[in-house]
């Protein structure tokens, strides 16, 4: 049989959402979207609109997300810090709520909740963003324990600095000056479709309440004695 997947935040151009869809028909399955923008299979936005009927999804995949507010915390707008929550913590709860019944009723599902880097390792000026990425871990981890044992799992990709849409729509020195940071540079959108492609697979059925992240090594330590000693010169003795 064939399995449907849903995408939530699909509707970007050059986007994670529209590289997760491409691998996951690639991998065979009926794939549907939801964004708030046209363009996709429903129009919704997941803060206040009705949520369609989602019974026959096998597979989700919460990618909706707001990137685009910032600000320090000691004076950051409380107006922002709650659209950041609505939009990505209970708006894909109420997502994944409304798959759920449909899995559990036929003990199959695949849940992939797109996280970040951010929800473990916090974003200066971008305090409710990280947030809410925080929170996504935590909700994913709780559902997968209480549907272990009905074929559902649940699972994170947290992706890094990402050559996303939003990310290239920076100004040209912002990138310049992250790039600077990054030992392999921006992530592709299609390595995280590639992580989503694992984790939303009959096979990994073993497989739940993990994070995978997915960010060319960027939280590595890549301080190095042997780099500092040939800057600084052989050792006196």
């Amino acid at each position: 049989m064939t399995r449907r997947a849903l995408v939530t935040g699909a509707a970007r151009p050059g986007g994670i959402g529209q590289a997760i869809v491409r691998r996951l028909s690639a991998d065979g399955l009926d794939v549907v979207t939801l964004d708030k923008e046209p363009g996709c299979t429903w129009q919704v936005d997941v803060t206040g609109d009705e949520l369609p009927d989602l019974g026959e999804v096998d597979v989700l995949v919460a990618n909706a997300a707001i990137t685009t507010l910032f600000g320090g915390a000691h004076s950051f707008d409380l107006g922002k810090w709650q659209l950041d929550l609505d939009v990505n913590l209970t708006g894909t709860f109420k997502v994944v709520q409304r798959c759920l019944l449909g899995m559990r009723e036929r003990g199959y599902g695949r849940i992939v909740v797109i996280s970040s880097t951010a929800g473990t390792q916090g974003m200066p000026a971008q305090v409710s963003y990280a947030t809410s990425k925080a929170g996504l871990i935590g909700m994913a981890r709780t559902v997968a324990a209480e549907n272990v044992t009905r074929g559902i799992t649940v699972n994170c990709v947290l992706p890094g600095m990402t050559a996303s849409s939003g990310i290239l729509g920076m100004p040209e020195e912002i990138r310049e000056a992250w790039l600077e940071t990054l030992p392999q540079g921006f992530v592709d959108p299609d390595d995280i479709a590639n992580a989503v492609s694992f984790f939303a697979a009959e096979s990994s059925g073993m497989v739940t309440g993990q994070l995978l992240t997915i960010d060319g090594g960027d939280e590595l330590n890549l301080r190095s004695v042997t780099r500092s000693v040939s800057r600084s010169g052989p050792a006196a003795g």
